[in-house]
């Protein structure tokens, strides 16, 4: 049960991670992600139109005092250099045709060149155009915008070019990236708290519901869960609960139903069995008629063995059910029982194997009619659903602190998933051909449990079914080896 909570709650949870904070999650990336993109954009966008503001009004000067020779470009771009008032900031450059250093404001040395595409698209292109990337000197980020000087004629006689370190421009796109996903982190933090907070105002009365549900489910119908919601939760409370009544009303209208015609049969079919035998005993009956009683005795038994389970059943489910418990040689009682069952099963033509690995039977508290009757119902079921396999084999042994009881047929067995359904009260399998009451492995069931023990049940390695029962040597249960 404590598993069931767990897996349920686990389960509300993985659906609470993919649905809200995982979504949550992606969109805060997304936002995160965009938001980057455009501050390095807006950055990079104000810095590149910057220097290309500047280039395009220092060619404006160029033109305006028409230079007409390479002497006039160079004495221009001399003194253009040495009045230029943002050299902390920018460095300057004039290039020749050929991409080569002609001037710089910091002090690079000439007839070296930069080698960058925007020089050589400036030149052909005739248009300013602008690079990002690394200084080969000192691998530092750097921006460069050129623009191509023209003489009258429009030939380009030389290049103009503006550099500006990128060092603090994408530091402050970094720290802005940084402050977005603080922000982020704080929106996420907020979100999984609210929602933590929301889960555990469901989760806590869904698990109570779930416990009381799950009793509901093994039996203790009438039970009510505390119901002290006002929303969707109290309306479920409300149905489970009137569920759970109706469950009850219904479950005691049928036992006593169940107690009132197991009596009412119990009187005739013992009139019946009573002069049924008497008339066997009569010699002057045919042996037609003799075979007819026959028939009429063995029905009225199997009537009264179904009405005597459901007095049983019916004890066990009002409380009236009890144990006479003593110390008994268990080993003794489930050969007692053997050999009372051994004729019937040679009749039908069944072998019966019998092993005891015990090397000394120990005793043991129980209920020696109990289980005596354990043993016959479990025989019965054997030889009735194995009899196909002709053969049942039983064993007893030590496991642990218990004391182990197998029961085996070699008949078809039983529908994996209809294994768990066998114990229910009133469920027969889809492969069972046989009649009965459907509660016969209800009741054993219920007396090995009064007993402390389990009764448990599979199917056997190699074909047919394996019953096996675990029975504590005292009243102090230990761990059961299997």
């Amino acid at each position: 049960m404590k598993g069931t909570f767990t897996y349920f709650t686990r389960g509300l949870r993985h659906r609470w991670l993919k649905g809200t904070v995982l979504l949550v999650l992606a969109a805060l990336v997304v936002v995160i992600c965009l938001f980057s993109v455009i501050i390095y954009n807006y950055y990079h966008s104000t810095v590149r139109t910057g220097l290309e503001s500047k280039a395009r009004t220092a060619t404006d000067f160029f033109a305006t005092h028409g230079v007409r020779s390479y002497a006039d470009y160079y004495n221009s771009a001399f003194r253009f250099a040495e009045t230029f008032q943002e050299r902390d900031r920018l460095e300057l450059q004039f290039l020749n045709p050929d991409g080569s250093i002609m001037i710089s404001t910091f002090a690079m040395a000439a007839d070296t060149s930069p080698n960058t595409p925007d020089i050589w698209s400036a030149i052909e292109s005739r248009q300013i155009s602008t690079w990002v990337g690394r200084n080969q000197a000192t691998g530092e980020r750097i921006m460069a915008a050129s623009a191509p000087i023209l003489l009258s004629g429009g030939h380009v006689i030389g290049v103009m070019r503006f550099v500006t370190s990128l060092r603090q421009v994408d530091r402050q796109v970094l720290l802005n990236i940084v402050a977005i996903i603080g922000v982020g982190a704080l929106v996420m933090v907020f979100v999984i708290f609210q929602n933590v907070v929301f889960l555990r105002s469901v989760i806590a009365p869904v698990s109570e519901i779930t416990k009381m549900s799950k009793r509901i489910a093994e039996g203790s119908y009438g039970v009510q869960i505390s119901n002290s919601y006002k929303d969707e939760v109290g309306e479920m409370v409300e149905s489970i609960n009137e569920m759970s009544l109706k469950i009850a009303q219904t479950e005691k209208i049928q036992a006593e139903f169940l107690s009132s015609i197991s009596h009412e049969l119990r009187t005739p079919l013992t009139a019946i069995t009573g002069w049924g035998e008497t008339l066997m005993y009569n010699d002057q009956l045919e042996n037609e008629t003799r075979s007819g009683i026959a028939i009429i005795l063995k029905e009225a038994r199997r009537l009264t063995k179904m009405v005597e389970e459901l007095l049983e059943f019916t004890r066990m489910e009002d409380g009236r059910f009890t144990l006479n418990i003593e110390m008994i040689d268990i080993a003794a009682e489930l050969e007692d029982a053997i050999f009372t069952y051994r004729e019937l099963l040679h009749q039908d033509e069944l072998g019966f194997s019998y092993e005891c690995l015990l090397d000394e039977p120990p005793m043991i508290p129980g209920d020696p009619n109990r289980l005596k009757q354990v043993f016959l119902n479990l025989f019965d079921n054997a030889a009735k659903y194995g009899n196909e396999g002709k053969q049942i084999e039983v064993s007893i042994e030590m496991a642990g602190e218990y004391v182990r009881i197998n029961i085996r047929d070699f008949g078809p067995g039983v529908p994996e998933d209809e294994i768990e359904n066998v114990k229910m009260k009133f469920y027969k399998g889809s492969n069972s051909k046989g009649r009965g009451s459907g509660i016969g492995l209800a009741v054993c069931d219920e007396i090995i449990k009064y007993h402390g023990g389990s009764l448990e049940l599979e199917n056997a390695e190699g074909g047919g079914f394996l019953v096996t029962i675990y029975l504590p040597q005292s009243s102090a249960t230990g761990e059961i080896e299997r």
